[in-house]
């Protein structure tokens, strides 16, 4: 769980490139100054996130701005995912910021031309508070998390997933939210999901990279597809703990849109559930207690059922799916650990998968215990 390398680029290149898009974006004479500027090493491994502090004048006073930039990656980065819509994650928080009372950033702008910074980004406001960690996982011991009194954990994790049922409660999803449907083929939109990811994973695949594990689980995911698939919600789709900022164990800030879909409600529930049991199974590797009575698969469903009076079904479906989809990120990074050097290639392309042994146990039939 050691720190990854996650770009290339020149800070003070781009910190001039930002300063030069900003003078485009705000009235004649603003002046802007872009001064400090630092890539965040925080959670998340796929776009590039840019922390830095903008004025410019306005009104004839100097206005001071602490804003973030969210960039795609560079393409010889080796990058999670094949292709990145930033202005896609740009218009999801817009919408999810004015239908529902999900906290999210304020979004200032959207830019698609790669000119400025070698790459589209969006910008939006810095918002404070705290993130449980993924480095080292804040399940391991020695977190704000971890050292919390039980019922400020509980306080979390309702307060999280009332978050899901707020956002699954939107109206009319498809046509609200239609931006986000799948775009691969298939007659249900889970369907399309599960071959957007298959798609995916080829893309991660290519080049001498193709897990035999990873194709175990799609064939799983087929034998064992949902009778009902249930009713259609916009889904956060990263929907981890690792991906919210708490204030008093509250959320204050939902990030990290880039896998935003439509689709079953069960895909978000089930994620929330698995991006926990994740660093729970890790922890039991290395010997250590881990945090076994936080994030329980019984107290997320019977919470979102309080909530919504929808019960999720077919999670072991769900969870196994969110574990392979982790599968294929733990694929792709470790290629970019090699790409950097900071790994040699293994001759078994599955041992870079993190969640080998429990994703093997779940084909199996014998990891979930709900």
């Amino acid at each position: 769980m050691a720190e990854l390398q996650r770009s290339s680029r020149d800070p003070d290149r781009l910190r001039l490139g930002l300063e030069a898009w900003l003078a485009t974006k705000l009235p004649s004479g603003a002046a802007p100054a872009v001064g400090s500027l630092e890539s965040t090493s925080a959670n998340g491994m796929s776009s590039e996130t840019l922390l830095f502090d903008a004025e410019w004048t306005e009104g004839g006073d100097r206005r001071a701005e602490r804003l973030v930039a969210r960039v795609a990656p560079d393409a010889g980065d080796v990058p999670v995912f094949p292709s990145y819509d930033l202005d896609r994650q740009y218009q999801a928080i817009r919408l999810v910021d004015r239908l529902t009372t999900v906290p999210v950033p304020p979004v200032w702008w959207s830019e698609p031309d790669p000119g400025p910074l070698g790459a589209p980004f969006f910008v939006m406001s810095r918002v404070d508070g705290r993130v449980p960690p993924d480095v080292l996982p804040y399940n391991f011991g020695d977190s704000w998390l971890f050292d919390a009194a039980p019922a400020d954990q509980r306080r979390l994790q309702d307060a999280t997933v009332r978050v899901l049922a707020e956002l699954h409660a939107v109206e009319k999803p498809d046509e609200r939210f239609g931006f986000l449907a799948p775009d691969a083929p298939g007659d249900t939109f889970l369907r399309r999901r599960v071959a957007h990811t298959r798609a995916w994973y080829e893309f991660a695949a290519a080049g001498g990279w193709r897990s035999p594990l990873v194709e175990r689980g799609f064939a799983w995911l087929d034998e064992h597809w949902p009778a009902d698939e249930g009713p259609t919600v916009v889904c956060w789709g990263d929907s981890r703990i690792g991906n919210v900022m708490y204030d008093d164990f509250a959320p204050v800030a939902v990030l990290d849109w880039e896998m935003a879909a439509l689709g079953p409600r069960e895909l978000d529930v089930a994620w929330l559930i698995y991006g926990h049991r994740i660093f729970e199974d890790i922890a039991a590797t290395m010997g250590l207690p881990g945090m076994p009575d936080f994030l329980r698969p019984d107290d997320i469903a019977d919470c979102y059922e309080a909530l919504t009076g929808h019960t999720p079904r077919d999670l072991e479906f769900y969870g196994t799916y969110a574990a392979l989809q982790f599968a294929i990120v733990f694929l792709r990074t470790g290629h970019r650990q090699v790409h950097f050097g900071e790994i040699d290639q293994p001759a078994d392309v599955d041992e870079l998968i993190m969640n080998r042994e429990p994703l093997q146990r779940m084909l199996a039939g014998a990891y979930w215990d709900w």
